[in-house]
């Protein structure tokens, strides 16, 4: 999930790999439309569901309200990591960290991708790739 500033330059926010969901929750819940893009770069399941059929569910199945409760605090607690990690790590933390935590995901898409999810520039991270090769 992305936006593009005013000058066209991308900034991702979030990557979503097997078995995650992904969506922009504010939209969803104000139901004006999003800021964010959504892009598939590899297969995948597409779901989708309007507000009122999402509440509807909630009702008819309870199950569903804390499963829904559940990814949601999931990703709470995701996004207060990532601004932590963001105003308080390197750019070199935060690209270990990131290749740490996804292992494999992190060969599955570009590096103008992760650069912009970790907030430098590809000449950044290539740098970081360089000097950590060389330790």
């Amino acid at each position: 999930m992305y936006m593009l500033d005013y000058d066209g330059k991308e900034h991702n926010l979030q990557f979503a790999i097997e078995n995650w969901w992904i969506g922009d929750i504010a939209s969803f819940h104000s139901e004006e439309p999003s800021r964010f893009y959504i892009e598939a770069i590899e297969n995948s399941v597409i779901l989708q569901i309007k507000k009122e059929d999402q509440l509807r569910l909630f009702v008819d199945y309870p199950k569903f309200n804390r499963i829904f409760r559940i990814f949601t605090e999931n990703e709470l607690v995701s996004y207060q990591r990532r601004v932590i990690q963001n105003i308080s790590s390197t750019a070199e933390e935060r690209y270990i960290d990131f290749t740490n935590r996804y292992p494999d995901f992190f060969n599955r898409i570009s590096n103008i991708q992760i650069a912009s999810f970790l907030g430098i520039t590809p000449e950044y991270l290539s740098t970081i790739r360089k000097k950590l090769s060389k330790a």
